[in-house]
């Protein structure tokens, strides 16, 4: 497993704590922690002072006591957690996994689960809303997605689409086709029925009381219905 990881594991940079300007970078590859700062001071003293840098084996790092102080005081106790973890071989091997192979894992889950893997980081936290996760869902459950029903998932968000009730959609679908004009209304002149009325098809009520039930537990721990966290 470990050759599947890249070289640099993790790297971070920041400003000391304050009055301090001094810059600060935290590198670690498969082999080493690579600690490296820049003084920067108006004062004459420090105006020819050369940049630093420590490097140390992962073993070498875990038995380095100040060094693990220096990172601490400077970028947290989180990070430097993080850090002893990937010096003592605890990869996070599923969050370096890509995104489109990640959307491909979290695409046979349940609706229940993947209200639970959206809580667990930031990075799950907007695949589990995206669009791209979405879509094939919403395509799976509906017979026909029309093109008023595509258009309105573009402008919603697929997600929002799948947890709307047989009447909201009906109205947005309406106020959709208001605003588009008498042109298109003409273009147009019958309605196509709504994604739940084909989801209603081909899932039955039951799964729609579901879908309706699970969107307040998605609701409630996702950003609103604008999808934006």
């Amino acid at each position: 497993m470990a050759s599947w990881l890249p070289e640099t594991l993790f790297e971070i940079v920041g400003q000391g704590p304050a009055p301090s300007k001094d810059y600060y970078q935290l590198l670690v590859t498969r082999s080493q922690v690579i600690f490296r700062w820049w003084k920067i001071s108006l004062r004459s003293e420090y105006r020819s002072a050369k940049p630093g840098e420590v490097k140390e084996s992962h073993k070498n790092f875990l038995e380095n006591s100040h060094l693990q102080v220096q990172i601490a005081l400077i970028f947290g106790a989180r990070i430097l957690d993080y850090v002893f973890n990937l010096c003592e071989g605890k990869f996070d091997f599923l969050e370096r996994l890509s995104d489109d192979l990640l959307l491909s894992i979290i695409s046979y889950l349940d609706l229940e689960d993947i209200a639970r893997l959206s809580q667990t980081s930031r990075r799950f936290s907007k695949l589990c809303i995206s669009d791209q996760l979405w879509e094939p869902i919403v395509q799976a459950a509906c017979e026909n997605i029309t093109p008023d029903m595509r258009a309105l998932a573009e402008d919603r968000g697929w997600r929002q689409m799948f947890f709307t009730s047989k009447l909201q959609l009906q109205r947005q679908l309406r106020k959709r086709r208001q605003r588009q004009g008498p042109v298109l209304w003409a273009q147009h002149p019958r309605p196509h029925p709504p994604v739940a009325t084909a989801c209603a098809l081909a899932l039955g009520p039951g799964i729609l009381l579901v879908g309706v039930l699970l969107a307040d537990l998605l609701l409630s721990n996702l950003p609103g219905l604008d999808m934006v966290k």
